[in-house]
């Protein structure tokens, strides 16, 4: 990806780093372009994998985290992200979700999943995404994007069917933490994108609904692929979350 130089000043965070979390079939890549506009002093990009369960890479990463950070998660990272905020939410300076689903899974949909996981294997899981995700990843205008879609197929072939694997029963295992957003004081950031039709307007409202100090911000020319489609819009509302959450 092209380096470029910041609009913003370094804001200076190594007190309270940055942790963002990737969604399915995403890694680093997701959030570079972001990280390139934030110009923030610490900063840190994980990969949710490597567990079968919501809670336990929650609870694996708060084991290794600093005892107190920024949080941002995109689609499954807000999943586990909610779930870091739940068990440990002193920790958190405060939450930032995009492309976020609260519910819990409907029971229905665990077949379908654990099959698209096979399904993936079979064909490759660069040419399943192809097939069936990226009309449904981004905003229509950008379908023919095919830098976007490269990165976005680079990931996933990245990640492998494995990681796949882990990440759709950590997705079928999530729990409904409405209710500890309402006792989370700490400010939240709720980002979705206006052309999303995996995680919608309703999924984003209902935590902002359930959230005292949450704010939502809806990107009128981004699908579910936020960090990729609109890099410098979700910089700038981070960095403001950052500033909010430092003097609050």
């Amino acid at each position: 990806m092209t380096s470029l130089i910041s609009p913003f000043p370094l804001l200076d965070n190594h007190q309270v780093p940055l942790v963002l979390l990737g969604g399915t079939l995403c890694n680093a890549r997701l959030w570079q372009p972001v990280i390139e506009h934030l110009n923030v002093s610490s900063v840190q990009t994980i990969t949710v994998c490597g567990a079968d369960s919501a809670k336990a890479p929650s609870q694996q990463l708060l084991a290794a985290l600093p005892p107190r950070f920024y949080l941002a998660g995109f689609s499954l990272g807000a999943i586990v992200a909610l779930e870091m905020m739940a068990q440990a939410p002193e920790r958190l300076a405060g939450l930032a979700l995009l492309s976020v689903n609260p519910f819990c899974d409907a029971p229905a949909n665990a077949a379908g999943r654990r099959n698209a996981v096979q399904e993936a294997a079979l064909s490759g899981v660069g040419s399943w995404l192809s097939a069936t995700l990226w009309p449904r990843y981004v905003a229509p205008d950008r379908l023919e994007d095919s830098a976007l879609h490269h990165t976005i197929v680079q990931m996933a072939q990245e990640c492998g069917t494995e990681t796949f694997a882990l990440q759709t029963e950590i997705a079928i295992t999530r729990a409904d933490h409405r209710e500890a957003l309402a006792a989370f004081t700490a400010p939240v950031l709720v980002i979705g994108g206006a052309h999303d039709e995996i995680c919608t307007a309703e999924h984003h409202q209902a935590v902002v609904s359930a959230a005292p100090r949450a704010r939502r911000i809806t990107l009128a020319d981004s699908g579910h692929f936020l960090p990729l489609e609109s890099p410098q819009a979700v910089a700038t509302a981070l960095r403001n979350w950052i500033q909010e959450s430092y003097h609050a």
